[in-house]
């Protein structure tokens, strides 16, 4: 994830949402005979400048979301919003566009668990592959932390939304509060309660690239070429194993805890997998991320997660589902 908080073009200074501009996920619509509708050339003036932030607002849903097909559906609801808008009554557009996509991402949070299927297994979240990630094994940097949206699941719908926009996206209490109809007192106990939770389940340091990459090199040709007590070196004690696409393509359908039941499970799939496959192997942050091909096509991508000296890995993350392998452009 990426450190995208809005500026002001002008000034470079963080932009507040509009106070004046109660917070809503609804469009401003008037009705009957005096229906207001936009003409061609306010149309075209409303393109321009959500194109200019649908940037930022890709980020910041696929972060609290983790799935390409959500993020597009929540942007063209906000955008359907904004055309319909009186957009003269609106004095900041970013922070309109951001309180639109955050309400609507937050409403789609509140029904996510409920509506996920749970017998499928883990969910993970769909990692952003750009177009030519499938072909030069680049990984789009603002969403492989898969690690940590992981953790961010186990957050209540308010508290990964305020984590998200706080730690990643640098808003201020304030700013959370105008933009989610809160107060900012109830904003900063939010932000403790889920910044105390997300630190106690995510290590803290980060190995230089290059160790995580000697440390994922050793994985990989471990787990690959079948050599179990190269694997258990490499594998923390406590290590734990997320696979999504269960119930279909034959994955575990629960996370799998504890080094020997990893590497039982490894022992057990390896020799299932396709031939020849070759690994790509792409550095992200404080993680690790392996393309794994058949041929030209992608299979898997392995998101690795180590402890903090660095020297084992703590977290494997595999996303095989054919879904979540689709290139987001």
């Amino acid at each position: 994830m990426q450190d995208a908080r809005p500026d002001s073009p002008t000034t470079g200074r963080a932009v507040t949402a509009d106070p004046g501009h109660p917070p809503s996920s609804e469009p401003e619509r008037c009705s009957g005979r005096d229906a207001w509708r936009p003409g061609p050339d306010a149309l075209d003036a409303a393109t321009e400048v959500y194109a200019a932030h649908r940037e930022l607002l890709f980020a910041l849903v696929h972060n609290l979301l983790g799935t390409v097909t959500d993020t597009e559906d929540v942007l063209q609801e906000t955008w359907l919003s904004w055309a319909s808008a009186r957009r003269s009554h609106i004095a900041n557009p970013r922070a309109y566009l951001v309180r639109i996509a955050v309400n609507q991402a937050l409403a789609r949070l509140r029904h996510a668990r409920r509506d996920r299927v749970s017998d499928l297994g883990p969910w993970l979240p769909q990692p952003l592959l750009s177009t030519a990630g499938a072909e030069d094994g680049a990984l789009r940097e603002e969403s492989v932390s898969l690690a940590l949206t992981v953790v961010l699941q186990t957050l209540t719908p308010l508290e990964r939304a305020v984590f998200v926009l706080r730690e990643v996206f640098g808003y201020d209490h304030e700013e959370i509060a105008t933009l989610l109809g809160r107060s900012p007192a109830a904003v900063r106990q939010t932000a403790r309660r889920a910044r105390t939770h997300v630190r106690a389940r995510r290590p803290r340091g980060a190995p230089e690239p290059e160790l995580r990459r000697a440390v994922t090199e050793r994985f990989m040709s471990a787990a690959l070429g079948g050599d179990l007590a190269a694997l258990m070196e490499v594998l923390a004690p406590d290590v734990a194993m997320w696979t999504d696409g269960a119930g279909t393509l034959h994955i575990a359908q629960r996370v799998v805890e504890g080094r020997d039941r990893v590497v039982r499970l490894v022992r057990a799939k390896a020799p299932r997998l396709p031939a020849g496959l070759t690994a790509r192997y792409v550095n992200v942050r404080r993680e690790s991320a392996v393309l794994l091909f058949a041929g030209d096509r992608l299979h898997t991508v392995v998101v690795l997660e180590l402890t903090p000296a660095g020297d084992r890995v703590s977290g494997i993350y595999g996303v095989v589902d054919p879904g979540n392998l689709t290139p987001a452009g």
